[in-house]
């Protein structure tokens, strides 16, 4: 047929390849987990009192991230939007009518093309974001530790045999995690430091109080250590790297204010927000976990591609 002409030979191959794999044993199974974590996880939060929240898809705010990536805005009816890079501005404004929350967002991070080979980043992921107010950096970690336990045995009974499919033994680790200061172990580890501690540990563990410039303006400082910030990762075992980010947040207009400052952004970029900032925001703490991420970890996987049926694999063409 003529129009089939029309698709080039890496889009052609492209899609041959996503029917064999989409038609496998294998994606099957990576399906059903997928499936059972996202289960588990909404199970985990309604049995702790969090209401569910819609994910936003455009917004004219969106997170800035720590590193650069390609554009994803658009125009629409004069007004400037982007896609969701994270749910980080909009959770923190729903406290004002949620105590405590959650959202399984798809984010859209066009990613610089090193970044295709670390095995851990795609173009368009899941996300769960969670936040509650009046929450610690500590009670984040508590809650962040509860949740990753109680996901790991509801898997490990509900996919036993996909598990054994792809040789993997999971245990549920001893509460509370290993934790690490970053600067200590930066200074310890090298520069590396959170790739070499996720390949010498058995077991998930935390690294907070990471310095200021090392993350974006949202998450506190803290008063008695400036330029420290009251926010932590969770970091997989086994070379898995890192599996959430979070911590406290700024809520206070003139310390944001600050913080873009100190982060050479601009106050234009973020109007709507500091707005809304302005007429006062919750203080609260959370954080976003990939599920990608996690499944990938669940079933040993080395390519995070493989964790979803339609992966946007960065430099590639996707369906």
């Amino acid at each position: 047929m003529a129009f089939v002409n029309e698709i080039s030979p890496e889009e052609r191959e492209g899609l041959s390849n996503l029917y064999s794999k989409i038609s496998s044993e294998r994606s099957r199974r990576i399906l059903h987990v997928n499936s059972e974590v996202r289960k588990s996880l909404r199970d985990f939060f309604i049995g702790e009192g969090f209401y569910e929240l819609s994910p936003v898809i455009l917004g004219p705010v969106t997170d800035p991230l720590n590193h650069p990536v390609s554009d994803a805005s658009i125009n629409y009816y004069g007004h400037k939007y982007g896609l969701t890079q994270s749910m980080i501005f909009h959770k923190q404004i729903a406290l004002l009518s949620y105590e405590k929350l959650f959202i399984f967002s798809p984010n859209v991070r066009l990613e610089p093309l090193d970044r295709q080979a670390t095995g851990r980043h795609l173009a368009e992921f899941s996300q769960l974001d969670v936040e509650v107010r009046d929450f610690s950096k500590d009670d984040a970690i508590s809650l962040a530790e509860r949740m990753y336990c109680f996901v790991i045995e509801q898997v490990r009974k509900s996919c036993a045999e996909d598990l054994e499919f792809f040789g993997r033994a999971l245990s549920v680790p001893h509460i509370p995690f290993r934790r690490y200061d970053y600067s200590l172990a930066k200074e310890r580890y090298g520069e590396e430091f959170e790739a070499s501690l996720s390949e010498n540990h058995k077991d998930p563990f935390f690294i907070e109080n990471v310095a200021l410039l090392d993350r974006e303006f949202y998450d506190r400082e803290m008063e008695e250590r400036p330029g420290i910030l009251s926010d932590m990762d969770m970091v997989y075992p086994e070379g898995f790297g890192e599996a959430l980010s979070g911590g406290e947040r700024e809520y206070q207009l003139e310390r944001i204010i600050d913080r873009i400052k100190k982060k050479g952004q601009t106050f234009e970029q973020f109007k709507y927000y500091l707005e809304v900032a302005r007429m006062g925001l919750p203080r609260s703490a959370g954080f976003g976990i990939g599920i990608e991420r996690l499944v990938r970890y669940v079933l040993g996987l080395r390519n995070i591609e493989d964790a979803t049926l339609f992966p946007k694999v960065i430099g590639k063409f996707s369906l």
